[in-house]
């Protein structure tokens, strides 16, 4: 299994074996707040919905895809980034994400993660474009995707009638 390794992470790609540090990730209300005001994902939805999801995108573009994050020192799970790849007008996009323990934010990590991601979508299958979507007040996630060279396109807030 391919493995890349930054100043102070090692992604490898998301396994099975992954999905106790999934339900704990998505256990944590901190994590979840934006994405669905900080209720827990179910396990059974974890393992049968979305890591299969997750995994399944692997086979389809091998350049892009999840990763799990962790320590390089002790290989602690910290969180995940992905690039899910998807052609778009005969040429390919992805949309990027990620998600980190809430005990590790602040530190650089997301970006560090992502920029190896996004360097070999562009260099190694000639990617078009990586976009992201982050909720209006989450500053920090949005942060992330500035540092990486994205700029705000359009702004859209979800409402019930939607």
């Amino acid at each position: 299994m391919p493995s890349l390794e930054t100043k102070r992470l090692r992604l490898r790609r998301l396994a099975p074996s992954d999905l106790d540090p999934l339900v704990e990730l998505d256990a944590d209300p901190e994590v979840m707040r934006y994405l669905n005001g900080g209720v827990p994902t179910p396990r059974a939805i974890l393992r049968n919905e979305i890591l299969p999801r997750l995994l399944g995108s692997h086979a389809r573009f091998p350049h892009a895809g999840f990763w799990a994050v962790t320590s390089p020192t002790d290989g602690t799970f910290l969180g995940w980034v992905g690039l899910e790849a998807r052609p778009s007008e005969g040429r390919l996009e992805a949309d990027l994400g990620y998600r980190f323990r809430s005990e590790v934010w602040h530190r650089g990590y997301a970006t560090e993660a992502a920029r190896p991601l996004i360097d070999r979508f562009f260099r190694e299958i000639d990617g078009h474009r990586v976009y992201a979507t982050t909720y209006e007040g989450n500053l920090a996630s949005r942060r992330v995707a500035e540092k990486l060279g994205m700029t705000l396109v359009r702004r859209f807030r979800l409402t019930s009638e939607q």
